[in-house]
């Protein structure tokens, strides 16, 4: 089964982006609707999430005022690849970490 990409981005108050992903290693073969329920049963407002919480790269645009920019990033798609994994916890656990946040 493939491994499988976590796509997100950062949006600050000035509407400029910045794109992230982070390759999971899948070697249980977990389905990518599996994965999308439960990721999109912990999100906040249905769209963003805490990085650091999820153990994810935190990403902010170049400048950051954080009295008016928003410190969550928004939840884009995850999607099968055939990329190496580039992070260290494996998707069982990733998945765990979210299924104990808030």
């Amino acid at each position: 089964m493939p491994n499988i990409q976590f796509n997100y981005r950062y949006r600050c108050s000035g509407n400029y982006k910045k794109f992230i992903s982070v390759v999971f290693a899948n070697p249980d073969g977990v389905a990518l609707p599996e994965l999308e329920k439960l990721i999109q049963s912990k999100l906040i407002y249905g769209e963003y999430f805490y990085a650091a919480q999820w153990q994810l790269p935190e990403v902010f645009t170049d400048i950051i005022d954080f009295r008016i920019d928003p410190t969550w990033p928004s939840f884009e798609s995850v999607a099968y690849t055939d990329e190496a994994s580039d992070t260290g916890i494996s998707l069982a656990e990733f998945m765990g970490i979210i299924g104990k946040s808030g």
